[in-house]
């Protein structure tokens, strides 16, 4: 039977998609796995997905409809049938959100943790509030009239607010006054500086008790102390989301970052493109709200609790309750430095000339590996010359730190930062400039292309002359979510890759055309030709009757011309198994189309990041890593590096972590035939990977190489294992 794979019939819309994602994320709430002011986190961070979901991709489908674009995606939906399925999923999503806020902070209370209002509160707290309210709001607030002579002020994406409704007290009115009642319009800024969740004072009768309040709640109650003469209607919490995307001129643009720089100075003043309330909220404040925003009904959120719950973040780091938190977590000394060094390898370039080195973060440590090949490079007399791709990095980065010494120390040293990085932009902008004061060359990105791939290149002189060292990874060079996100990276001095290296920095840095590639598959150029042939490879093995099987790990799934691939292998045979954990539009299970798909998602306390691809190739495996997920943007517009993994042992390593990922029964969500998602906790036989990884980590750096060999299982094939 014929079948047309690429009917939008078996595709799903990439924003629902994502939001399908956010829900997964949200799960992980009410997981009874998870700590309670775990769970509580997981919240806030459902809820700062939201923030940058509406900044970019609503913002991006409002533009297009305001601009009479028809043209529909790839799941056959127009811009305003997108915008009209994204406000129902949200307004869902947003009320299930907090009914589980509410569960949360009945549970805090048992553990002593109560969030009160004020009318809740004890005279003697109220008293405490009155001169808090004094003594560290009242300097700070900025109470701001709104009528004929005062228009609306324009506020901040992101920021609190506060509308209130007034009214002349009747003392201070004339008889003429009387008659001609006047209501005022008023906005209060909620002070960004002060602290979002106040603590009150403990009562010493009930010392395992402590009252909480946010700082907003704190406001309303005292307004009306901002407006002498005037009585309190009404005051309400408010909040708007703007449009965050830069629209950069690249091709035009004299100066790349100048031209950033200048965007970034517009992003807070976007169109709004959500309005957040409290629930109770008059109609008329409603409409004073938005008086002077271009928002629909549709982009309007009643909220049945405290707007903007990423304050809990803070909270969720409170003193004295490790005990409702994951037990801690640290990076561990990498097992393939653990193993060299019991040789008597100590320099990280002895290391990785006796072996290919793996690290997997954050079980692993990045700076035992990766800063540490970065430092000890700025700092070997013997290094000529360091070459690395930043496109992420954090705000105090060590490995900046060592590319300033190793330009100081005389060293060439070039970097590729990507100014275009989204919401990293004025950081990036600040590290290079810190980097070329230093005497670094860099290079602000390419114009028409965003550099996503992570590779650092190394050249040192030894005895038997030049030696190329590199690093290639699937995550940042970020200090910080080294420690969040789950990431592998591989340590070599291949003479293939290092030659390879040399060309890619060439390419990035000069007018060099494409080279022929030994090793390394590079997007825009070839990294999606490779693998469309690495999926054709596994049909014609499917097709001559022999085992066909491929597996592969990535962020997102979007790409269109690669799920119809997907679909044709599934039709000829192959067994496809995908990890994917936020936006995924292939839909498995469909009878004579995706048979042979499965797709699963894994939501936990790590975020997914690694990209892994493995294939059968008739017995021959190949297992590849790299920076690209599978999506348009990272085939087509992006500097991407993908490189096949050729130590045995890695390999072999890579193959238990992906086995151990299919077999997790704990944080795993699978996707259904109809699209949607479910989780299913297995009460025995538990299985969560990252649990294991984390555990793993510890053992290796605790125990020996022969002890703990001994203590492991032994690899099984996982082709053909998993139903």
């Amino acid at each position: 039977m014929d079948v047309d794979v690429k009917n939008h019939r078996y595709y799903l819309n990439r924003e629902l998609s994502w939001l399908q994602f956010n829900r997964r994320v949200l799960q992980e709430a009410v997981d009874p796995n998870n700590p309670l002011l775990e769970k509580l986190k997981f919240l806030a961070i459902t809820s700062s997905n939201l923030d940058e979901f509406f900044m970019i991709r609503v913002a991006g489908l409002k533009h297009q409809k305001e601009n009479g674009v028809k043209r529909r995606d790839i799941a056959n939906m127009t811009p305003e049938e997108q915008l009209e399925a994204i406000s129902d999923t949200c307004q869902r999503l947003v009320a299930r959100q907090y009914r589980y806020l509410k569960m949360i902070l009945k549970e805090l209370e048992t553990e002593g943790l109560y969030f009160i209002r004020p009318e809740d509160a004890s005279p003697r707290q109220m008293k405490w509030l009155d001169d808090y309210f004094e003594r560290e709001i009242f300097p700070v607030v900025t109470p701001m009239a709104v009528d004929s002579s005062h228009p609306f002020p324009f506020l901040a994406s992101k920021s609190l607010n506060i509308a209130l409704l007034l009214e002349r007290n009747e003392r201070d009115m004339t008889l003429d006054e009387e008659n001609d009642i006047d209501v005022k319009t008023a906005i209060v800024p909620v002070p960004s500086v002060l602290p979002r969740i106040v603590r009150l004072p403990d009562n010493p009768e009930n010392p395992s008790r402590h009252d909480f309040m946010f700082l907003e709640q704190v406001l309303c109650h005292f307004a009306a102390r901002l407006f002498i003469g005037f009585d309190l209607l009404e005051a309400r919490p408010f909040r708007i989301t703007r449009d965050a995307d830069l629209n950069l001129d690249e091709e035009d643009a004299q100066d790349l970052v100048v031209e950033v720089e200048k965007q970034l100075k517009k992003r807070q003043r976007g169109e709004a493109v959500r309005l957040e309330y409290e629930r109770g909220t008059s109609r008329f404040m409603r409409r004073f709200m938005t008086s002077e925003m271009n928002l629909g009904s549709e982009d309007m959120y009643e909220i049945d609790g405290p707007l903007d719950v990423t304050a809990f973040f803070s909270f969720c780091g409170i003193k004295g309750y490790d005990n409702l938190r994951y037990p801690e977590a640290h990076p561990h000394r990498p097992w393939s430095m653990i193993q060299l060094s019991k040789d008597g390898r100590k320099n990280i370039f002895d290391m990785i000339r006796e072996k290919d080195l793996l690290v997997h973060l954050p079980y692993e440590s990045f700076d035992d590996s990766v800063v540490n090949f970065v430092a000890s490079a700025a700092s070997d007399p013997n290094v000529l010359a360091i070459k690395q791709t930043l496109y992420r990095v954090s705000s105090s980065s060590p490995i900046i730190q060592a590319l300033e010494k190793a330009a100081q120390n005389g060293k060439q040293v070039t970097v590729l930062m990507e100014v275009k990085a989204r919401f990293d932009e004025a950081n990036n902008i600040l590290m290079a400039r810190r980097l070329e004061k230093a005497g670094a060359h860099v290079i602000y990105g390419l114009v028409g292309l965003k550099t996503h791939s992570k590779c650092t290149l190394v050249i040192r002189r030894e005895k038997d002359g030049i030696r190329r060292y590199v690093h290639v990874a699937t995550g940042n060079y970020n200090a910080s979510t080294a420690k969040l996100y789950t990431d592998l990276g591989i340590f070599t001095c291949n003479d293939r890759f290092g030659s390879d290296a040399s060309a890619f920095f060439n390419l990035l840095s000069g007018y060099s055309d494409p080279p022929i590639w030994d090793s390394f598959i590079v997007a825009p150029i070839n990294l999606r030709q490779r693998c469309m042939e690495l999926i054709d490879r596994e049909i014609h093995f499917a097709l001559q009757g022999e085992p066909a099987h491929m597996i592969a790990k990535m962020n997102s799934l979007l790409d269109k011309e690669i799920i119809a691939k997907l679909y044709e292998a599934s039709r000829a045979g192959v067994k496809i198994e995908l990890i994917v954990r936020g936006i995924c539009v292939i839909i498995p299970g469909i009878p004579g189309v995706s048979d042979n798909i499965t797709v699963r998602s894994l939501v936990g306390r790590f975020l997914e990041h690694s990209r892994v691809f493995w294939f059968a190739n008739g017995g021959r495996e190949e297992l590849y890593i790299g920076s690209a997920d599978w999506m348009p943007r990272n085939l087509n517009d992006r500097v991407e590096l993908m490189i096949p993994v050729k130590d045995p042992d890695i390999c072999r390593r890579l193959k238990n972590m992906i086995d151990l990922e299919l077999a997790d029964n704990q944080k795993a969500h699978i996707m259904q035939s109809d699209g949607s998602w479910r989780k299913f906790i297995a009460p025995e036989n538990k299985v969560a990977a990252q649990a294991r990884f984390q555990k793993l980590a510890e053992q290796r750096d605790r125990e020996d190489e022969m002890t703990l060999a001994q203590k492991m299982e032994p690899y099984v094939p996982v082709f053909g294992k998993h139903e």
